[in-house]
Formats: C-alpha cells, sequence, structure tokens
C-alpha cells in the first residue's frame, strides 16, 4: 500500500479536480464572480499536484545509483513539499488577492444561477474525490485518530489528497455561499468575503502541508511503538541488549536501522555471523520496511564493568 501511496486516491483526486476546474471557469466567465475565479485557479492548482505527486512516485522508483546509494525514495516527499508550496502560492495567495480586490471594486455578479449550479456540481464530484481518498488511507492508517494519520503518517500523498479534498469541499461551500448571499442581498461585498475566507482556509492548510513534508523530507525516525518492536526483536536469541538505535525513513516504504548490539560472550565469529543475520530477520518479519538493516555487535561492557 505505501508503495502505490494511494494512487487509485490521486488520479480520482485528477479528474475530479479536472472536470472541476474546467467547470468552474466558464462560470467565472459568465458570472464575474471572484469566488469562482478563486476556485478556478484552485481546482487548476491541485490539478497540477495531483500531477506532481504522480511524477515523485515515478521518479522514486528509480534503482540506487553511486551518487544516490539509498535510492530516490525521497522524491516522493520533495514533490509533496512543492505541492504544498504551490496550494500554497496558487490557492491560498491568489484567493486573497482576488478577494481584497473585489472588495475594493465592488464588482456586481451577473448570472448567478450558472454560478450556483457548476458549484452544486464540483461539491459532487469532490465528494466522490474526498471519499476515495478517505477510503484509500483507512488501508493504513489503523486506529488512530486521522489528525495522527496526517502528523505521523510516512506516506506523504494520501495526507495531501485528504486534506487537499477536504480544503476543496469547504472552499465550495464557502464560495456557494458567497455568491448565494451576494445574490440575496444583492452586495457583491459577500463574495469577497467567501473569496477571502477561501485564501485563508487554503493557506491554513498549505502551511499544515509544509512543515509535515518538510520533516518527512529532512528525515524521520521510526514511530515509537515500531520502534519499540525492532529493540524487542534485535534483544533476543544470543543479542544480550541493545546498546543504541538510530532510525531514519529513506522513502515511505524504507526504513533504515542502525544499531550497536551486545553479543553473549565468547561467541565464534560464524556464531556473531548467525546472531547479526538471526536478528535482523525477525525485525524484517515484525517490521516489512526495515529494508535495510547495519548491526554492530559488542559486548555488554556494562556487565563487564559490574
Amino acid at each position: 500500500m505505501s508503495a502505490g501511496g494511494g494512487t487509485k486516491a490521486i488520479i480520482a483526486a485528477l479528474v475530479a479536480n479536472a472536470g472541476i476546474a474546467v467547470a468552474k471557469f466558464v462560470g467565472f466567465l459568465v458570472t464575474g464572480s471572484s469566488s469562482m475565479l478563486a476556485e478556478s485557479v484552485h481546482s487548476l492548482a491541485d490539478t497540477s499536484n495531483q500531477g506532481l505527486l504522480l511524477l515523485g512516485q515515478k521518479t522514486a522508483r528509480r534503482k540506487a545509483t553511486t551518487n544516490h546509494p539509498f535510492g530516490f525514495g525521497r522524491d516522493r516527499y520533495f514533490y509533496s513539499f512543492v505541492v504544498a508550496l504551490l496550494l500554497f502560492s496558487l490557492g491560498s495567495v491568489f484567493a486573497l488577492y482576488e478577494g481584497i480586490h473585489k472588495l475594493e471594486s465592488h464588482e456586481p455578479l451577473s448570472s448567478p444561477l450558472v454560478a450556483v449550479v457548476i458549484l452544486v456540481v464540483a461539491i459532487g464530484l469532490e465528494t466522490y474525490s474526498f471519499r476515495t481518498a478517505i477510503k484509500e488511507s483507512r488501508l493504513i492508517k489503523g486506529d488512530a485518530t486521522w489528525w495522527q494519520f496526517i502528523r505521523q503518517s510516512k506516506v506523504p500523498e494520501l495526507p495531501v489528497v485528504l486534506l487537499e479534498d477536504a480544503g476543496a469541499l469547504f472552499g465550495l461551500v464557502l464560495a456557494l455561499l458567497g455568491v448565494g448571499l451576494s445574490t440575496l442581498t444583492g452586495d457583491p461585498v459577500w463574495d469577497a468575503v467567501g473569496t477571502i475566507s477561501i485564501g485563508v482556509l487554503l493557506g491554513v492548510i498549505a502551511i499544515i502541508l509544509i512543515v509535515e513534508m518538510k520533516s518527512l523530507l529532512i528525515g524521520e525516525g521510526a514511530a515509537p511503538a515500531e520502534l519499540s518492536v525492532i529493540v524487542d526483536e534485535l534483544a533476543a536469541g544470543k543479542v544480550q541488549r541493545v546498546i543504541h538505535i538510530r532510525t531514519q525513513y529513506i522513502g515511505p516504504d524504507e526504513l533504515l536501522v542502525a544499531a550497536k548490539i551486545a553479543l553473549n560472550p565468547g561467541l565464534s565469529v560464524s556464531e556473531v555471523a548467525e546472531a547479526i543475520d538471526d536478528a535482523e530477520q525477525r525485525v524484517r518479519n515484525k517490521v516489512p520496511a526495515a529494508r535495510l538493516i547495519y548491526l554492530e555487535p559488542d559486548l555488554d561492557r556494562s556487565l563487564t564493568k559490574s
């Protein structure tokens, strides 16, 4: 599942957002609604974002080279980080600019019914995309809450798509409210308020994603529960204890484990090699993502001193 990174959810979001972007832009041309224009750019940015996520999945599958001996798994983190930046710049900043401009100009809406119909259809399409993302995420979320999943997931694409779709849905509702209130009151200021609200919403989502993707890009270790399992599996058989350990995800589905382990004294070279092989196998059986394991054998000097 992590290798795929929720490809089905990404493709569903790409198709939905492409169709929505075209419909919204037509709605803007007909109505002149700044909310519709902000949502058009938002959907266009989202469509580009899904393409970048798919590109990241493709480039991450490249074979390791001399210059990149651990492979290119972090490409998925890099492109997800770029997506977060685009969501902030093309989505949030543009919506805020359009909203402020509309607030100053007081341009009236024309054919608001067209905008309402387009927004309602878009909400339906975006709901389908959001449900697909939720379904894909539940396969790996486990018992964690949705917020914990977004904060702790090492698969970057699903949290990105989830937050994008959630932001798109709320943004559509805000746009619908803006257009609706402007039509009912005859005051275009509500359309501007809706646009500014969309900009703030996208800005908050973008900042959350930027923080999370930056953390993954720099390098995160195994989660506490996962680390505990690794330590328990290492400290078995002929291994007395784990002296110290370091872990880091070098890709969504590839965990690097480096540890110094204390072995039973008096073991022959062949027995040391066998103990290390057994420890590696125990870890991989419990944590399949731990593909790269480097173990340094040592004696438990704390026992020697006592």
